[in-house]
């Protein structure tokens, strides 16, 4: 490994990015960008800032890598990234929510607070609009959770098409922005409520088609106030109040002092800020840490940062060669030869190549060579009856001459290596083996093998002892024909 000395990184020129989503556009831009680089160039660089982050005991997170490359980049000071554009796009999207739902909340509330005179503002209805916003706000809430994108045909009227990195983003962005658009609404709608509750003479009841006593209503205003009971006793309607404010359009109820009418008030308003306003207040907050906690994960999850984490923990080889040999084949060339059949020989067969069980199996040239039955080595046979074979044909005095059938389609193993050189050591001097390659479609011995299925039989023999190992052919046998 060359070591590559690095200055001390300069962070302060360069701003580290907080924000994770412009964290994860930029770096995924980066990582695109690096695909259109060489690859030992930014196996380099990332190495190198490895190595500077070791020596500096600086972080080494995506941030800090960022915030390190942008030192060299003088255009990065100029315009902003794919983050931070991303980022204010998404804002003019919520600022738009935001708008939308300010209008909204002072129209909605100012229709449900209508008052001619003729007729009470029913709190039912405004108990039911309410049930229907804290719906709406856990649908939106849901929806981005399971990445659902109701919005999806309206977004891609206004949005460009995503990259792949912000897609899963989409849902938990939209959801985002539909908070504060609710907020917004909910806010408005309150001050609305309470400018309206100053400056008109406003006079509500209750009203409903269901056959519902004022026992049963009152117990579902006050099931409705508990949160804010302890804290404002006089914003929870009595018994009395809701017995005497039952209104029926058919008819008229003039026994009432005017001043009752009014006092739902307090009510209402407790009524539409715990349940309207706090839930989307807390909605939003968890839109906007969702979107935080989700564009991490994207980060951890991205293929780019694996990447980056083994280019950073490898070193940089430099052999100092100019030549890329990745694409060279092997060198298969060998000086051995095929080499003739002897007239007589000891036969014996490698892991049951050949087998056979009698003298009459074997064609009639073999026959005339080798007068004697194979005997099995290798393969299944154990080493001992590998060496009763060794010591069999060395039991006499003269030099052994064997041919030994192995199938040319498999490669020579270290276990036939083993044998050879154990027999060469038991053998008598000038005892030679002749291995003989067999037909992968004929159990004969092979006159027209394959040259590539002959070649590692030929690159074997010439590594094995000088003259004790040959490979045979019976076509060029001298004086032998094949039968």
């Amino acid at each position: 490994m060359v070591k590559q000395s690095a200055a001390k990184p300069s962070m302060t020129k360069t701003s580290i990015i907080k924000q994770p989503l412009c964290l994860l556009m930029n770096f995924d831009a980066q990582i695109q960008r690096d695909g259109q680089q060489a690859s030992d160039f930014v196996h380099r660089r990332d190495r190198k800032f490895a190595l500077n982050c070791e020596e500096h005991n600086s972080p080494s997170d995506p941030a800090h890598w960022l915030a390190w490359l942008r030192r060299f980049d003088n255009s990065s000071e100029q315009f902003a990234g794919p983050g931070q554009s991303i980022e204010q796009h998404w804002q003019r999207i919520n600022s738009v929510f935001i708008a939308l739902g300010a209008v909204l909340g002072i129209i909605t509330m100012a229709g449900l607070l209508f008052y001619d005179g003729g007729q009470r503002i029913n709190v039912t209805v405004i108990i039911g609009f309410v049930a229907l916003q804290l719906l709406l706000a856990l649908l939106t809430s849901l929806q981005s959770v399971m990445g659902w994108q109701p919005w999806r045909p309206l977004l891609n009227r206004f949005v460009p098409a995503p990259s792949p990195a912000l897609q899963p983003l989409q849902p938990a962005l939209m959801a985002r922005a539909a908070q504060g658009g609710g907020l917004s609404f909910a806010v408005t709608a309150l001050l609305t409520l309470l400018a309206m509750v100053v400056t008109q003479d406003l006079a509500f009841g209750w009203s409903t088609t269901l056959n519902t006593a004022a026992s049963g209503y009152h117990q579902l205003t006050s099931a409705l106030a508990t949160p804010w009971a302890w804290l404002w006793p006089a914003a929870v309607p009595d018994l009395t109040l809701v017995e005497a404010t039952r209104f029926f359009r058919a008819g008229t109820n003039t026994s009432l002092t005017p001043a009752r009418w009014g006092q739902w008030w307090p009510f209402i308003s407790m009524l539409w800020l715990v349940w309207v306003v706090l839930p989307r207040l807390l909605l939003r907050l968890h839109a906007s840490a969702f979107v935080r906690l989700r564009a991490r994960t994207l980060l951890r999850r991205h293929p780019g940062l694996n990447a980056l984490r083994g280019r950073m923990a490898t070193p940089v080889l430099d052999t100092g060669a100019g030549h890329n040999d990745a694409n060279d084949l092997p060198d298969t060339r060998h000086n051995t030869l095929l080499q003739p059949l002897s007239e007589k020989a000891h036969l014996l067969s490698w892991a049951g190549a050949g087998t056979v069980t009698d003298k009459q199996a074997l064609p009639s040239v073999l026959a005339a060579i080798c007068p004697g039955p194979a005997l099995n080595v290798g393969g299944l046979a154990s080493l001992s009856q590998d060496q009763q074979a060794i010591a069999q044909l060395a039991a006499s005095s003269d030099a052994v001459t064997a041919i030994m059938l192995v199938r040319s389609w498999e490669p020579p193993t270290g276990e036939l290596l083993d044998f050879l050189t154990s027999a060469r050591q038991s053998w008598p001097a000038g005892s030679r083996v002749c291995l003989l390659p067999l037909e992968a479609t004929a159990r004969q011995p092979s006159t027209t093998a394959k040259d590539r299925q002959l070649q590692p039989w030929l690159r074997f023999a010439e590594r094995c002892p000088p003259g004790f190992v040959t490979v045979g052919d019976i076509a060029i046998s001298t004086g032998l024909s094949q039968s």
